[in-house]
């Protein structure tokens, strides 16, 4: 009998992974066909839901930019509101990326005091109080 792996929903990717997949395919690094084979990805179909939903291409809108014709007034409003979305999009990735990265911080910090706790251990180091006031005084200097 054939043993047939189970199959895998985009909710069995991590976040970082998909940015992951999307950056190698948007710097040209790999194709989504490569991504497929390389990740072992079953259907084009995810690939291209994580490009609309994590890159930095407005798949939804596009403007055709000819090289020949110049630019109306319209369609330069066009491109710039495509712009305006496009930075709005990449915006809110990197405010939800900082948030993740807040969290890690406290959740690491949290970590680190429990483990101090427990094991009775210094992990961090403790600041040399001359140190410090030499750093102030120099910085009260400039």
């Amino acid at each position: 009998m054939e043993n047939i792996p189970d199959k895998r929903t985009q909710k069995d990717y991590s976040l970082s992974f998909k940015l992951q997949v999307v950056r190698e395919i948007e710097l040209g690094h790999i194709t989504r066909v490569q991504a497929l084979d390389k990740y072992g990805i079953q259907a084009g179909s995810t690939i291209r839901n994580w490009l609309k939903k994590y890159g930095n291409f407005d798949y939804n809108y596009t403007v055709n930019q000819s090289k020949t014709m110049d630019k109306t007034p319209e369609q330069r409003i066009l491109e710039l509101e495509q712009e305006l979305r496009l930075a709005k999009k990449a915006q809110s990735r990197l405010e939800h990326e900082l948030s993740q990265s807040d969290k890690k911080v406290v959740l690491f910090d949290m970590m680190i005091d429990i483990a101090e706790k427990e094991l009775d251990i210094t992990i961090r180091k403790k600041s040399d109080p001359k140190l410090l006031e030499r750093m102030q005084n120099k910085k009260d200097k400039a």
